[in-house]
């Protein structure tokens, strides 16, 4: 049980280098021209989906970053756009000569264009500014690139916040940076952060031709975004780490994490990612001649972590005492003893009792993630985004980045009777079906097909939160606005009255001829939240107004079963 409140969430990067060129100015503009002359709502909405598109990953923001004139035109563009939604909007409130189904088409048309307008504006402009604070005005390519990660990491946690807030932390590896941690500059910034065996925020491990950065915030008080804002403010504040991205060969993965204390006191030393550190490194944890270093998070308990460290006689500092460090700390040992990483890291989740969502990194792979999950109690999602992965524990998680992802399945069961998968992603793959590897817990290959992507049903204007300090507020704010628009155009005066019109789209006339007739004997309302509360008011009219003909129930989506129905 305690697994299932163990609500944390997992954010990772891995992204490779672009695969295609800078979108013109001429180009971007002309789009969203022809956006804005376009003669109906649902022509105007596909132009400037296409822009959303171009301004994604490293193109977009070379297109963007310290080009202020093209800023200016596109969110002038952008405030044609929103004035001629605001227009329409007016139009379907007043609700004169739409039918229910036309009203409900021209509202999905309106919402294409409102969430295409959304997502350029307050997707990748927004983006693009974030990454110009961080990395500044005279940043190359490879110093865009790894901001950007940076960034995407970042924004993926401030959403994921709602699963976890007494502490977050990202961890940064680095590669090909050339520096040599000879020069006294390096060499005493490397001696003064790579001491701190607790890893806490600002330590950096020099681990072969990596360097890896962590940085973390930990408060059990505090409101929703303060600990993004601390992430950042150190990761701007870190010359060590602007002066390894200077270097044009330098590529970066980042892993992340928000999380819900269970297991270990909130604290920097058990903030997450945690590494596979130990007081006393035994000798056979040895990877090609040093010790393999790894990093890695943890949603949900590893219920036996206490037999885990006796059995592997892992020697952890007292002050960590979150579970999750015995993930980095096995599977470097399994790696010190001979196994390549992917099945180092297998053997290390199999060894695991509990719900479990993991993610986790080498050095001597820096561009590699490796994810498992077991159970139904986390969640893990790989999305496919521009030349790049983005791993969540929503898909909230990943849709400021792409739209279309796969779903890692903890309780998939292998021929051998064990529950799981492991996902291994490939950074030179990056964005491609072809660059994830997705196995058994116990080794088995369960190759992936393409209509196993999925397409959000969500994007981030919906889960936006706004200027309110949390999502209740904002809900409570917004409900008469969403009540009403709920009710638009379904409501009908009548000289007896008002009558509900609710159109085929939302009725279909065989469901409407079914309920008459009284084949359908049971209806079921589900929603989450204060939906539910609604739907349990909802449900109550309708049983006494069908006076015992109808078994009319309510109850939360959470419990929505099969078994049930």
């Amino acid at each position: 049980v305690g697994s299932l409140f163990a609500m944390c969430g997992i954010v990772a990067i891995v992204a490779r280098r672009p695969t295609r060129p800078v979108p013109a100015a001429a180009d971007l503009l002309g789009l969203l021209d022809g956006s804005v002359a376009a003669p109906g709502v649902a022509e105007a909405a596909a132009p400037v989906a296409e822009v959303d598109r171009l301004l994604h990953g490293v193109p977009g923001m070379k297109a963007l970053i310290n080009h202020h004139e093209l800023i200016a035109g596109i969110t002038a563009r952008l405030d044609q756009l929103d004035a001629r939604i605001a227009e329409r909007e007016s139009q379907l409130e007043a609700g004169v000569g739409f039918s229910p189904d036309e009203l409900e088409s021209a509202s999905a048309e309106l919402l294409a264009l409102r969430d295409a307008v959304w997502a350029v504006r307050g997707d990748r402009l927004r983006t693009a500014a974030s990454v110009l604070d961080l990395a500044g005005c005279d940043a190359g390519d490879a110093s865009l690139a790894g901001y950007l990660a940076v960034q995407q990491a970042l924004s993926a946690i401030d959403r994921m916040e709602v699963r976890g807030r007494d502490s977050a932390g990202i961890h940064v590896f680095v590669w090909d940076h050339g520096l040599d941690p000879t020069d006294p500059a390096v060499a005493s910034a490397l001696h003064a952060r790579g001491r701190d065996p607790l890893f806490q925020n600002g330590s950096v491990r020099l681990a072969g031709r990596c360097l890896g950065f962590v940085y973390k915030a930990a408060a059990e008080i505090g409101e929703l975004g303060d600990n993004v804002a601390e992430l950042r403010a150190a990761v701007r504040a870190d010359d060590l780490l602007r002066l390894a991205l200077t270097n044009p060969a330098t590529q970066v993965t980042v892993l992340g994490h928000t999380r819900w204390a269970s297991v270990g006191i909130i604290s920097e030393p058990n903030c997450h990612p945690v590494n596979g550190e130990q007081m006393e490194l035994p000798g056979d944890q040895q990877l090609h001649g040093r010790p393999a270093y790894t990093v890695a998070v943890l949603n949900g308990d590893v219920d036996n972590h206490a037999d885990i460290k006796v059995n592997h006689g892992l020697r952890i500092a007292g002050p960590i005492t979150t579970d999750a460090k015995v993930i980095p700390a096995v599977m470097a040992a399994h790696a010190g003893r001979g196994a390549d990483l992917a099945e180092a890291f297998r053997r290390t989740v199999a060894e695991f009792e509990g719900s479990v969502a993991i993610a986790a990194q080498a050095a001597d792979q820096p561009n590699s993630v490796y994810l498992a999950l077991r159970g139904s109690g986390q969640a893990l999602y790989v999305g496919l985004g521009d030349d790049m992965f983005i791993v969540a524990s929503e898909p909230y998680g990943v849709v400021e980045e792409t739209m279309c992802y796969l779903r890692v399945d903890g309780e998939t069961s292998s021929p051998s009777g064990s529950r799981g998968q492991v996902f291994v992603l490939d950074g030179d793959k990056a964005g491609q079906l072809a660059g994830v590897r997705r196995i058994a817990y116990d080794g088995s290959e369960l190759p992936i097909s393409a209509d196993e992507i999925v397409a959000a049903q969500v994007t981030t204007r919906d889960i936006d939160r706004g200027a309110f300090p949390h999502f209740l507020l904002k809900e409570i704010s917004e409900s008469p606005v969403s009540f009403r628009k709920t009710l638009r155009g379904k409501l009908v005066d009548t000289p007896f009255g008002l009558r509900a019109e609710v159109g085929e789209r939302s009725l279909p006339p065989d469901v409407a001829s079914r309920l008459a007739s009284g084949e359908i004997r049971k209806v079921r309302v589900i929603g989450q939240g204060t939906a539910a509360v609604a739907g349990r008011s909802m449900a109550n009219l309708l049983d006494d107004l069908c006076e015992g003909t109808l078994d009319v129930d309510a109850l939360p989506a959470t419990e929505l079963s099969g078994f049930a129905l």
